[in-house]
């Protein structure tokens, strides 16, 4: 054999050397199913474990890590996607609204399923993954949802002629808001959206077979309207629940604390009855979601996926179902900063909970170091791996959540081990001590100097809101 001939044979097998080491890559890439809740607060109050039925969110948690301290960056919908699909607190997204696209104003951030999907993975978006906006338009619907950018392709769904229909329910505050309704519908789960979002993202996951994908599976409930079908009411006789009821001793707070007057007047209308509705309604609406969670992890059991799929389940913030007399998110509460978040990933052991204190900015490096992807930015986050492989690892110091109040007021929230400490631009604190007091009920403000000096350090770091 001459040297020329040699050094063809050489390169030809270092040709098929590569491509059989890329070939191997690809199919050692973990699948990622991001599967997010919309509204779905972590359990506390009334809504406790032995309470609301949610055995599919059990049966995942039997094969994650369950973080139990998880903070949101802002409890509204479109600034918390937007700050946890990118890594960045909403302090520097300046998103802080449910109108601004996240484009308008990162035009070129590459956000999580964007990093994924420009290295190779199949990145598909089901139902409500960033905040979907634009009515009905289906043009104004892609760029909310980021279509071409984040996913190659990503679909809404509404519900159907039948799935419309209302057995029983009604507007709980004689429509003065709009949203505040609930209904038990007729009709099957796939009249609802969420029923068809799991059915879709099924389809998907069978049909891409090997090839690795990213998808985002984004359930609507237990999100207003609090409609789910009958079934799902049936789960809670009206006399079976105990709902929220503020002690009388509870610290005053400002107006601006829990959002909104207008909703706060209708809420202080609030019989016993109108509080029950709206609390099995949304218990109802929460069934409903977990079944449909149900229908995508068995996607995951049939074609033989934990294995190669990192799953990771979260709610986009925490809700009030009565706490302060509130019925919604947007406050820095714990009841609106902590939301659910469960992870599930191949080679980590199941069953597991943590109590270190977690933000959602950390899953944008946490999925990049499991999967083996490089950050294209510099993030506010850290990596999981370590609390998913030993739980009790420490984790963070401190958590931090931001509210606006408009263009004058702010607030700024820090989560410690012990402490929830807010501060408001215009100088009125609160605090509160989680030995003692979990539920918040109690403002120790001023009358803890040394404290309250050191946690305003600490979230001087973060900065004001851009």
């Amino acid at each position: 054999m001459n040297r020329r001939t040699h050094l063809a044979r050489l390169f030809f097998l270092a040709l098929f050397f590569n491509a059989l080491s890329a070939a191997t890559h690809a199919a050692e890439r973990l699948n990622v199913l991001l599967i997010m809740a919309d509204d779905l607060r972590d359990y506390g109050g009334a809504f406790t474990r032995d309470v609301v039925k949610t055995p599919n969110l059990d049966r995942l948690r039997a094969r994650g890590t369950t973080f139990e301290r998880a903070y949101v960056q802002y409890p509204v919908c479109n600034p918390s996607r937007c700050s946890m699909m990118t890594g960045l607190r909403a302090e520097r997204t300046g998103i802080t609204d449910n109108t601004t696209k996240l484009r308008d104003k990162l035009p070129d951030v590459i956000t999580l399923p964007q990093l994924f999907k420009d290295a190779g993975w199949q990145a598909h978006a089901f139902g409500k993954l960033y905040h979907l906006g634009g009515g009905k338009d289906v043009e104004q619907k892609s760029l909310w949802m980021d279509t071409g950018r984040s996913w190659h392709t990503a679909q809404a769904f509404e519900a159907s002629k039948t799935g419309k229909k209302m057995l029983d329910g009604r507007n709980v505050t004689g429509g003065t808001l709009n949203w505040c309704l609930w209904g038990s519908a007729d009709g099957s789960d796939d009249d609802q959206p969420d029923g068809q979002i799991a059915a879709a993202s099924v389809a998907m996951i069978e049909k891409l077979g090997d090839a690795p994908w990213f998808i985002g599976c984004g359930f609507m409930k237990p999100h207003d309207p609090f409609i789910a079908p009958k079934k799902y009411f049936d789960l809670y006789p009206p006399e079976s629940l105990k709902f929220w009821r503020d002690p009388a001793d509870m610290s005053p707070v400002r107006n601006e604390a829990t959002g909104s007057v207008q909703y706060s007047a209708a809420f202080a209308k609030f019989t016993d009855k109108e509080w029950s509705e709206l609390f099995r309604a949304y218990c109802a609406g929460t069934s409903f979601m977990d079944a449909q969670l149900g229908r995508v992890l068995d996607a995951l059991d049939t074609h033989k996926l934990w294995d190669k799929t990192l799953v990771i389940f979260v709610g986009d913030h925490g809700y009030h179902t009565g706490e302060r007399n509130w019925w919604n998110k947007n406050t820095l509460f714990e009841r609106a900063c902590r939301a659910p978040l469960i992870v599930a990933a191949p080679g980590m052991k199941g069953g597991q909970t943590s109590r270190s204190l977690v933000e959602f900015v950390d899953l944008y490096p946490t999925l990049a170091d499991l999967c083996g992807v490089k950050m294209p930015h510099a993030g506010a986050g850290v990596s999981l791996r370590p609390i998913l492989e030993k739980p009790d690892t420490a984790g963070r110091g401190a958590a931090f959540t931001l509210v606006s109040r408009g263009p004058k007021l702010y607030a700024q929230s820090i989560r410690t081990n012990r402490w929830r400490f807010t501060r408001w631009s215009d100088g009125v604190t609160e605090l509160y001590d989680h030995d003692s007091d979990p539920e918040e009920l109690h403002n120790k403000a001023n009358t803890q100097p040394e404290i309250e000096k050191e946690l305003i350090q600490q979230l001087q770091v973060i900065g004001k809101p851009q």
